[in-house]
């Protein structure tokens, strides 16, 4: 049985879960414990603090865990890391009060700064050279210069929206965070065989994220034409029609580049353009 750490509550169990399930991974959410078993995969899950989860994976609790690369880097324990997920992006910022003129990295010199991530925020200093007080602080950094506590603030930014409210501005991006599944590193065979399946389908999952299929028909004198401008995963699929003047073609698009790539097929002559969302894609 594989054990994996989860943030027990917040955006991370959000994104965790969320994926979990896309993965055909069943976990009750009727009734949340500690620990709770899936239904259909050799997997049970063990709800903690996020900044519990690298030494509950450091020291074997748990086989894996789901947490922010701030979270990981900080508590410096020793883990594999196994993937990078992809989600619950943010980043780890300097701020200081909208109102002051930042010269740079320089106006630290002299200054206190509140955070709840000391380590990261030691070393940048450090290796800029800049002499600051670093006032450590569990929850609600941002009001820190509000109150007088502090000059400027290190924190996660997501939006913005923290800071805008308590009149600060994000002055340096010190590092850029995501939801990272971290290993430990004694893991035994069978473990990681259960591990190597539910990372394929992990992949499967992202590898379909923003992924549109395409089915349109299609002038034969314009085939040529029209292929030249899909950027599908390999040659798409064409399929004759009742009219030989016609054929059927399928292909992949992706979201970012989706309307541009529709128009000048248009353009081009596919009518009948029919598009539904991938829910899994198998590389």
């Amino acid at each position: 049985m594989l054990r994996i750490a989860v943030q027990s509550k917040g955006r991370l169990y959000d994104d965790t879960m969320f994926l979990l399930a896309e993965a055909d991974i069943k976990i009750s959410a009727t009734k949340r414990t500690l620990l709770v078993q899936a239904s259909n995969f050799p997997v049970e899950v063990l709800y903690l603090r996020d900044d519990d989860i690298p030494q509950s994976v450091a020291s074997g609790v748990a086989d894996l865990g789901v947490v922010g690369e701030n979270e990981f880097v900080e508590r410096g324990e020793s883990a594999d890391i196994i993937s990078r997920l992809g989600f619950s992006k943010c980043r780890l910022s300097l701020a200081i009060p909208k109102d002051i003129d930042y010269p740079g990295l320089t106006w630290f010199n002299g200054k206190k700064i509140a955070t709840s991530y000391p380590i990261i925020l030691e070393k940048f200093l450090a290796d800029n050279h800049i002499q600051a007080e670093i006032h450590v602080i569990t929850g609600s950094v941002e009001i820190s210069p509000g109150i007088g506590l502090a000059d400027a603030i290190f924190d996660i930014v997501s939006s913005g929206s923290t800071l805008v409210s308590n009149n600060l501005r994000e002055v340096e991006v010190v590092m850029k965070s995501e939801a990272l599944l971290i290993g430990n590193k004694g893991m035994d065979a069978d473990k990681r065989k259960v591990l190597q399946e539910m990372l394929f389908r992990f992949a499967a999952v992202k590898n379909a994220e923003d992924k549109k299929y395409v089915r349109m028909n299609v002038p034969k004198e314009r085939l040529d034409d029209i292929i030249s401008v899909l950027p599908g995963l390999k040659s798409p699929t064409i399929i004759p029609l009742a009219d030989q003047a016609w054929c059927s073609v399928h292909t992949v698009l992706d979201q970012k580049r989706f309307w541009e790539i529709i128009g000048k097929l248009k353009e081009l002559g596919a009518q009948g353009i029919l598009v539904t969302p991938i829910e899994k894609m198998i590389l």
